[in-house]
């Protein structure tokens, strides 16, 4: 049944044709003000081109979950999938010193409990989207991600820190426990273990203790801009997007499902997302620029 579900997904997702989506450039280095955008969508250009970077923008709240926030995060992802000009995608805080506070509290209390429950699974939803998203996702924490904030950036594939981001799930503190899937990412990434011990405690690890546990893929001294895990993000992606988009968005269809079933099921998936590369021109652009030693020449078709 596993394997039948990760094989419709293969078949959801395009991996041919031109983008759908128009984007008005927005420049998101440090220091350049947002303030009237609670979300940031700059497409990079240049030696970047296919890097889409969304940059949460609620200084006053840290970053917290609201309403808003949530529905453009979750509008802004369900179009990007779909566009084929994307290769890598990161999320990061415009706000120095944090990443996420996870849901906003104070609005949080204005809701009623018949409110709350469609509010979490909305969440719960954009983390799921996220997992499934077609393209490589990196997020760069620079700062602190608590609760909701570290249950999303668990949704994606990587996660770069700086030394002082610090990191938690801490919703038992506040008589709840984790509701967008950080019971079930935490102890898929770091196992069921230690993933029990952090969110029975409630602590919070610094960016080294993170990346001793494997929670983080990397981790680099803060800078004076506090965007240190950016440009790191910035530089991993760098490294992914000259290899074959096609074959990027089938290798992370066969990594996703092959972990959630037995090995034999999952070799037959990656079977089945080797199939899809196999009529592509850009495995033979690939071939090509190999014999005539020069770099390939990817264009997703």
């Amino acid at each position: 049944m596993m394997f039948l579900r990760c094989f419709s997904n293969l078949c959801k997702w395009p991996v041919t044709g031109r983008s759908i989506l128009n984007y008005r450039r927005l420049l998101s280095t440090s220091g350049r003000k947002h303030d009237n955008n609670e979300l940031v969508v700059d497409r990079l250009e240049g030696n970047l081109n296919g890097i889409v970077v969304l940059g949460m923008n609620r200084p006053k709240a840290k970053n917290s979950f609201s309403k808003n926030l949530s529905n453009l995060l979750c509008d802004t992802v369900e179009k990007l999938k779909y566009d084929q000009n994307l290769r890598v995608l990161i999320v990061r805080s415009m706000v120095p010193g944090i990443f996420c506070a996870g849901a906003d509290l104070k609005e949080r209390l204005t809701m009623t409990p018949e409110e709350v429950g469609p509010f979490v699974g909305r969440l719960r939803q954009l983390i799921l989207d996220m997992q499934k998203f077609p393209v490589p996702t990196i997020a760069a924490l620079d700062g602190t991600a608590v609760g909701g904030g570290l249950e999303m950036a668990l949704g994606y594939d990587m996660r770069v820190a700086s030394t002082d981001a610090k990191m938690g799930l801490v919703e038992t503190k506040l008589a709840i426990i984790p509701g967008g899937g950080g019971t079930q990412n935490l102890a898929r990434i770091v196992g069921p273990s230690i993933a029990k011990e952090l969110i029975f405690t409630g602590r919070t690890l610094d960016g080294k203790q993170a990346h001793d546990i494997g929670l983080v893929n990397h981790v680099v001294e803060q800078n004076e801009t506090g965007d240190a895990a950016y440009h790191r993000a910035l530089e991993l992606a760098k490294e992914i997007i000259p290899q074959g988009p096609i074959a990027l968005r089938m290798a992370k269809q066969a990594i996703n499902c092959g972990t959630e079933v037995d090995l034999a099921s999952g070799m037959a998936f990656e079977q089945a997302c080797y199939a899809q590369v196999i009529p592509t021109k850009d495995r033979l652009e690939g071939l090509t620029a190999f014999k005539e030693k020069r770099p390939p020449q990817y264009k997703g078709h």
